[in-house]
């Protein structure tokens, strides 16, 4: 630096940058500040690289020190936004990227950070129509292109949506996240072999990718072709790609042994929130023993609302891990001296398995959000119950040990209480309410099938899908080629209210579960709204959640065991008036009175899963 310019210095350090040498440029940088401490440039490109490597708060403050020394820097205001936005400050970023928009309205990225800040915060309108101004200033901007495809699809809209990403991949092949981004949309369509085909190709781009990877998991469950040894093989190889490397930062714990002390449970999720695990969860917290365990969140949610205070009330502690790196957060869980991590998200969105990767608690135990092993030899436990997971069946395809809870792993905390209505006499309504991803083909053709033996029958389906023309188009043309008029169908796609989802049940007489991947929250909303539900069990948790919810209520009846049964069995229900009339008027109670809303019992059983977990590692490592 001694004898170089200062615009030498800069200039090299951002060649520095440029080229991924983020040590090198961070040096020059530090240089520079030295020299002199108001270099804006040097203050603002500083704080990107702390926001590169995981500093976001550090990144904040160099980059505002920045604007402070040079109000009119839209740069610096469109990566302040970047930076806001994943700390979760989503109305500081939003107003960031407006402000750089102001001093460069042809500024691409900000319009881009702008779209994405407001597709975080479910402001899709908005999004998408900042993805369209980024477009007309640079039509072959990948990105922007793959941006708005992505908020299309959030919005429903799966057909523009992958007009979108065919045109960010047609500019840009190799860029990756235009095909995960194509995954998810076809994933809605009910499109699973596309899906998986871009899911693949984004993990080829980019090898190193966990979630591209996690999304590949998840669509393989909706896909009758694969049996659960295929799907588990691909878990061990998602846990040898991205998890094993991270063992390295696994150091000891040296929480205390005893066996019987008041426990700390720490809870990791992005579902904080209105969401089924929210729910789930909070019926949990509210009736944890809190004289046996000490409960502390870790939350990885973007826009918090009205469920995620209520569940911040019942913590003793809340962490926010949004914007947070796996290490930090890490190291932060370790300090916390939790005993037992619990994750409540599998490999769905936002989930944090690279955290649980590094091992920060001595037990860690996966529950709820994900129907399948997270494949992580870091994960001890899974909990689950002896209808999902008959002793004996699936465990050679679990990494974790499964601790079965007894009688149920499920609580069902309904949204709302509309009434229930009597259904009128005549042809009788099926329905199925679950997202489209598990709305197979093979599934349809045997929902034709009982539409042909029960005469003037007609199918409900209502689905986030269902809102593409093209995905109606497939689905009447299915149906067509089985003889079923389209006018016996009515395809819906989402409800704007939760309320206005459940009344629609209201036209339901008998809903028909999906296979291989059983409803959960929608068979209980089905049967809380006085609807039966008929399902298929199959061989591994992901098809037999119905049974467990349905034996758990005492109509093991309805559990066929094969697909000719199961047509039976919803021809001979739409058949049985007098049945179908008493199940509408006694579902909701039955539900109510029964384990699967009985939350005291489901709090006790899992806090005695935790002791047994803790009481194992307190007598394997008492010696040490």
């Amino acid at each position: 630096m001694s004898q170089l310019t200062v615009q030498q210095a800069l200039q090299s350090a951002i060649g520095h940058h440029q080229a991924g040498e983020l040590p090198q440029a961070e040096v020059l940088y530090r240089q520079i500040l030295a020299r002199r401490p108001q270099h804006a440039d040097a203050l603002h490109l500083l704080g990107v690289l702390a926001h590169q490597v995981g500093q976001q708060d550090h990144a904040v403050d160099l980059i505002r020190q920045a604007i402070a020394l040079r109000p009119n820097f839209p740069a610096a205001y469109s990566n302040l936004s970047n930076v806001l936005r994943q700390l979760g400050q989503l109305d500081q970023a939003i107003a960031a990227a407006r402000q750089a928009i102001v001093l460069a309205p042809g500024d691409l990225e900000a319009h881009n950070n702008l779209g994405i800040a407001l597709q975080n915060q479910g402001l899709l309108d908005d999004a998408i129509a900042a993805f369209r101004q980024a477009i007309a200033l640079k039509p072959d901007c990948a990105a922007a292109h793959a941006n708005l495809g992505a908020a299309l699809g959030e919005k429903g809209e799966s057909d523009a949506a992958l007009g979108a990403l065919r045109t960010a991949i047609a500019l840009a092949p190799d860029y990756a996240p235009a095909h995960n981004n194509r995954a998810m949309v076809l994933k809605d369509q009910g499109l699973v072999d596309g899906a998986m085909a871009a899911s693949r190709q984004a993990m080829a781009l980019r090898p190193d990718d966990p979630e591209a990877h996690s999304n590949l998991l998840l669509n393989l469950h909706y896909h009758p072709g694969y049996d659960v040894r295929t799907i588990a093989e691909e878990h061990r190889r998602w846990n040898r790609q991205h998890a094993v490397p991270l063992q390295k930062f696994i150091g000891p714990h040296a929480n205390d042994r005893n066996p019987e002390r008041r426990l700390r449970i720490g809870y990791v999720s992005p579902d904080l929130r209105a969401h089924v695990n929210g729910r789930t969860l909070l019926s949990l917290l509210e009736h944890h023993d809190r004289g046996a365990l000490e409960i502390v969140a870790f939350a990885q949610v973007l826009v918090p609302d009205s469920l995620t205070e209520q569940l911040r009330a019942c913590t003793d502690q809340w962490h926010n891990l949004v914007g947070l790196a796996d290490e930090p957060a890490a190291e932060l869980i370790r300090r916390q001296q939790i005993d037992i991590l619990v994750d409540l998200a599998g490999h769905t969105a936002q989930n944090r398995l690279l955290l649980f990767a590094r091992k920060p608690a001595p037990v860690q135990a996966a529950f709820l959000g994900y129907p399948d092993t997270t494949g992580l030899s870091t994960m001890d436990y899974r909990l689950t119950d002896a209808y999902a997971d008959p002793p004996g069946q699936s465990e050679s395809y679990y990494s974790e040990q499964l601790l079965r809870v007894s009688p149920c792993a499920w609580c069902y905390r309904p949204t709302c209480r509309p009434p229930v209505t009597a259904r009128p006499a005549g042809p009788i309504t099926f329905g199925c309410f679950n997202t489209f991803a598990k709305v197979t083909e093979p599934m349809l053709a045997l929902w034709g099938g009982i539409l042909q033996a029960v005469p003037r029958s007609r199918l409900l389906l209502k689905a986030a899908g269902l809102g593409s023309p093209s995905v109606r188009e497939r689905v009447l043309a299915i149906f067509a080629q089985q003889g079923i008029a389209p006018e016996r169908l009515e395809l819906r796609g989402l409800e704007p209210t939760q309320g206005g989802h459940l009344a629609l049940y209201g036209q339901v007489d008998l809903a028909l579960d999906t296979f291989p991947y059983h409803g959960t929250n929608t068979t209980l909303e089905a049967l809380w709204m006085g609807v039966p539900v008929v399902t298929l069990a199959g061989a591994s948790h992901v098809s037999r959640v119905g049974v467990s919810l349905l034996s758990n209520l005492g109509l093991p009846e309805l559990v066929a065991g094969s697909q000719e049964q199961y047509v039976r069995i919803a021809t001979e229900l739409a058949g049985d008036v007098p049945r179908r009339a008493h199940l509408r008027a006694t579902l909701r109670q039955r539900l109510e009175q029964s384990p699967l809303m009985d939350a005291p019992r489901f709090a006790r059983t899992i806090e005695a899963a935790y002791r047994q977990m803790w009481r194992a590692w307190c007598q394997k490592n008492a010696a040490s």
